[in-house]
């Protein structure tokens, strides 16, 4: 989670973002791109938010 490189054709990767439109958390211009979450070493592709400088991710949890 902590590779924030960019190219010149994509935005900077904010340290905290989320996928919810409502949230003031959402950059649209970055979801223009592909991008993908590493936590822990493993790639995750159920991340709905994620903060770098406080080191967690929020994805949905099942019913219990």
């Amino acid at each position: 989670m902590s590779d924030t490189t960019t190219t010149p054709d994509r935005p900077p990767l904010p340290d905290r973002l989320a996928i919810d439109p409502r949230s003031p958390h959402h950059v649209a211009a970055v979801f223009e791109h592909d991008i993908g979450i590493r936590f822990n070493g493993k790639e995750r592709f159920d991340v709905t938010e994620y903060c770098i400088s406080e080191r967690w991710v929020k994805v949905p949890s099942g019913k219990t």
